[in-house]
């Protein structure tokens, strides 16, 4: 599913993280037709947060409980940069 939205809406996505076969679901580039490109501004799923920079791409803000960074790197196809302020949820 892909969203359009105007520039001054914030666009926020919950997800799963993997499918269930365990592949990744944020991906280097879309696979299917979009209607909206560069329309997301954050990615909220059962392993972290994502905020998106359209010039620079994903930063991670925060972890569940218990997550790694490298568990992360691992069930992420595209590259991300590290917050300098990462936080851990609840």
């Amino acid at each position: 599913m892909d969203l359009v939205s105007p520039p001054s809406t914030k666009v926020v996505i919950t997800m799963d993280h993997t499918t269930r076969q365990g592949e990744p679901k944020i991906l280097k580039e879309c696979r299917l037709p979009l209607t909206g490109v560069q329309c997301v501004d954050r990615i909220i799923t059962d392993l972290c947060v994502f905020d998106v920079n359209p010039k620079t791409g994903l930063i991670l803000k925060e972890l569940a409980k218990g997550i790694q960074i490298q568990e992360i790197q691992s069930k992420t196809e595209c590259s991300f940069e590290i917050s300098s302020d990462l936080k851990e949820t609840y």
